[in-house]
């Protein structure tokens, strides 16, 4: 496949996405590609990342794990696409389109953020915690209105980024083996890339990679999410000017810019103090000015995050007719 053929083809697949997303009815019959990624990087990790090792020859064991993990996926990739191209059939074209389609998270993303903002308003707090619950690792029991606003809007930016915009990003790049190799470093960085003492050294490789690959893909989000800012009734200007001032000063090299941005659209401050396994970190504000934010507030973000997609399926369609 070509640029011209990864356009089109991801324009059909966000498309597809936002309509269908990720059926449970579905995924409850079938594996989801990214469940099998997930399954080999457990068993690497079981296998390699003892405590009876060193931790020099447990960093050594991620690098080399990780490394097996995106060249599995990328051949994967590699050698559905060669097929493809070879196939005279016309069941090849809306067999990759759906394929693609799976590994983008928009629909999905945006039906379990609303899901928070819906269960409170029917069910209360502790309806809340529970929805947000599956889309954030943090402590959701400990968390207040303020509290789970503020790790519902911050999940909605960071996996725009991750979820949205970074595979489409790696898919018009290099079609189908940059598409599974980024979600196979995606997988890993969430499974292993973490600073627990178990993962520090094992996942450590991980970690970096996804900080590599999301590097572009998290400020394209935050520029995409910062000029929808007016849908939410905020300025674009505010918005960059707080990515420009907080972005850099996020715990992770990448997801600070998208948060950062919609903390400046929704006038709120993001990010701060969170809890973890019963460990509190100490994490700094974004857009520290800004006000607590509230529940309405997710509806807010969620109009965000709604122009934003847009903006990058304009982006793509309009990229793609470039090469009729």
């Amino acid at each position: 496949m070509i640029v011209g053929d990864h356009l089109w083809t991801l324009a059909l697949a966000l498309i597809l996405d936002a309509i269908v997303g990720d059926p449970d009815w579905l995924w409850r019959r079938l594996p989801h590609p990214v469940v099998g990624v997930g399954r080999f990087v457990g068993w690497m990790d079981r296998t390699w990342n003892r405590a009876d090792v060193s931790a020099g020859r447990r960093k050594g064991a991620g690098v080399f794990a990780i490394v097996v993990v995106v060249a599995v996926a990328a051949t994967v990739g590699w050698f559905i696409e060669a097929l493809i191209d070879t196939a005279e059939h016309d069941w090849s074209a809306p067999f990759i389109v759906v394929l693609v389609a799976v590994l983008l998270a928009g629909r999905s993303l945006y039906d379990h953020v609303a899901a928070v903002a819906g269960a409170y308003a029917s069910d209360g707090l502790a309806a809340a915690q529970h929805a947000l619950a599956r889309i954030v690792g943090r402590d959701p029991e400990s968390l207040d209105e303020a509290g789970l606003s503020r790790a519902a809007i911050e999940s909605l930016a960071e996996n725009f980024s991750d979820g949205v915009v970074a595979p489409a990003f790696w898919f018009a790049l290099l079609g189908l083996p940059g598409l599974f190799a980024y979600k196979a470093i995606n997988t890993a960085d969430s499974m292993i890339g973490h600073r627990s003492p178990r993962h520090r050294d094992f996942g450590w490789a991980s970690a970096r990679l996804d900080d590599l690959a999301n590097l572009l893909p998290a400020r394209l989000s935050a520029g995409a999410i910062a000029v929808a800012a007016p849908l939410a009734g905020g300025a674009i200007a505010a918005a960059f000017r707080v990515v420009g001032a907080d972005a850099s000063n996020h715990r992770s090299p990448n997801a600070g810019w998208p948060e950062a941005a919609m903390a400046g659209a929704l006038g709120v401050s993001l990010s701060g103090p969170r809890s973890y396994d019963g460990m509190v970190g100490d994490e700094p504000y974004l857009n520290a000015s800004g006000r607590a934010p509230a529940i309405g507030d997710i509806r807010r973000a969620l109009r965000v995050y709604t122009g934003a997609w847009v903006l990058v399926f304009l982006a793509v369609f309009v990229g793609s007719l470039f090469f009729l």
